[in-house]
């Protein structure tokens, strides 16, 4: 168990930076496992590596967020909205959720960090999609498994300016 004693004596801010040192801690593990993959059997096997392991990551993610803000398994549309507030992404990028109608949202990643430290470093986009199809299908499921996730946008796709991926939530009754 950790010391929670110690985290208590941290003021709220010291424990958001603490929180967002964490994903960045989180997504700079994934990167470089990513990268030491890659570079051993290269990008096609990293990627459906990668693919496997957010197969199950997402899950563990969705039911963990679950648990600890007492959402219930079959919530629907306000369920999963309040669940993508609060995956480690949301600390690192710029994300939004735009409701459609009753049954549908679409979720936007506008700022990616992945994304945005390769266009720094002048590479081309990451191609993400494999493991998006995958982990934003399985979150959703996990939340309610009546969502059926279409990918409207993700890399090597092209997209618009304003964001790097998007993914369309519908509700099947």
């Amino acid at each position: 168990m950790p010391n929670r004693d110690l985290l208590r004596q941290l003021s709220k801010d010291e424990l958001i930076g603490l929180l967002e040192d964490a994903a960045k801690n989180w997504l700079a593990h994934d990167g470089l496992w990513f990268l030491a993959v890659e570079e051993k059997f290269g990008m096609e096997t990293a990627i459906e590596l990668d693919r496997r392991a957010w197969e199950q990551f997402t899950v563990i993610e969705a039911r963990r967020i679950m648990r600890r803000l007492g959402i219930e398994p079959g919530g629907g549309i306000p369920a999963l909205k309040k669940a993508l507030q609060y995956r480690l992404y949301a600390h690192l990028n710029v994300q939004e959720t735009i409701d459609v109608d009753e049954r549908t949202i679409i979720f936007r990643m506008n700022e990616c960090r992945v994304q945005a430290a390769r266009r720094r470093k002048g590479l081309p986009d990451f191609p993400c999609k494999p493991v998006g199809l995958v982990e934003y299908a399985n979150f959703a499921r996990t939340i309610d498994p009546r969502f059926r996730t279409r990918c409207i946008a993700c890399p090597p796709d092209p997209h618009p300016e304003e964001y790097w991926c998007a993914w369309e939530f519908t509700l099947i009754e």
